[in-house]
């Protein structure tokens, strides 16, 4: 449940907080979705102080009217939540674009966080071959040809497994207007900055559906675990939203990384 607004410049952000002990555990949604998609999850850990959150334009938080969605100023949007609620050194907790964008203020501002969990999310500085550059490059013009009736149902089933899943996946995409969801996926794809040198500085866990299909995230996401040197936690059966197709299996592998770190 979302019981706080903060004003941001073009924007309105809706957020929940609860209280608790130990580090703040702060859950980021991917594109199109909301804090919805990790409800199970952050149910399950009753004990932790847990912020839940919309992006700007996405469920209850507020894009204004002749406001473009960026991937700057929802990262903006991030570290003012973290200063409003003085939250120090959360784990930082995302799927998709909530991951990238987790990932870029670990980034930029690696002292703000106690800990990263990635789920379902391109490796921001891994490298690209030259076909995953051209993919990332094209994808936003071929969604952009998709009508605009038949988009949430395409993304969902692109996204999800599970009859449950899927229909909550479509429901969500079609609360958005197709000309955002295409500013939103430019913005997703605009924090992928290669950096062959660049490690991770805090506690790392990835995650990700074995039948995650989006993008590069099948290939990235192991290469980042070699280089890192951590493991990936790969879920059987399950998809891109994987805490969807896998709400129980997610929740008991987040509560164990969590207490880890």
């Amino acid at each position: 449940m979302l019981n706080g607004s903060l004003s941001r410049p073009g924007a309105v952000i809706r957020y929940g907080c609860s209280p608790g002990r130990g580090p703040a555990v702060v859950f980021t949604h991917g594109a199109g979705m909301s804090h919805e998609a990790f409800a199970a999850q952050a149910a399950a850990l009753p004990e932790r102080q847990v912020v839940c959150w919309d992006l700007r334009g996405h469920g209850e938080s507020v894009l204004e009217p002749g406001t473009r969605f960026t991937a700057e100023d929802a990262l903006a949007d991030l570290a003012a939540l973290l200063d409003h609620l003085e939250l120090e050194r959360p784990v930082l907790v995302g799927h998709s674009l909530g991951g990238n964008l987790s990932q870029a203020l670990v980034r930029r501002a690696p002292a703000r966080a106690g800990g990263l969990v990635v789920l379902g999310s391109t490796w921001n500085a891994g490298p690209l071959t030259g076909t995953e550059r051209r993919l990332l490059r094209l994808a936003a013009p071929a969604l952009a040809m998709v009508p605009e009736a038949r988009l949430p149902r395409l993304m969902a089933k692109a996204s999800a497994v599970t009859p449950e899943a899927i229909a909550a996946t479509e429901a969500v995409f079609a609360r958005m207007p197709k000309r955002v969801f295409l500013d939103v996926w430019r913005a997703t794809a605009s924090l992928v900055e290669p950096d062959p040198d660049y490690r991770t500085p805090v506690p790392l866990t990835l995650i990700r559906g074995e039948r995650d299909r989006t993008g590069n995230i099948a290939t990235a996401m192991p290469r980042w675990a070699a280089a890192e040197g951590v493991s990936e936690h790969v879920v059987p059966g399950a998809g891109h939203v994987v805490m969807l197709d896998a709400p129980a299996e997610i929740a008991v592998l987040l509560g164990e990384q969590l207490a880890a770190m």
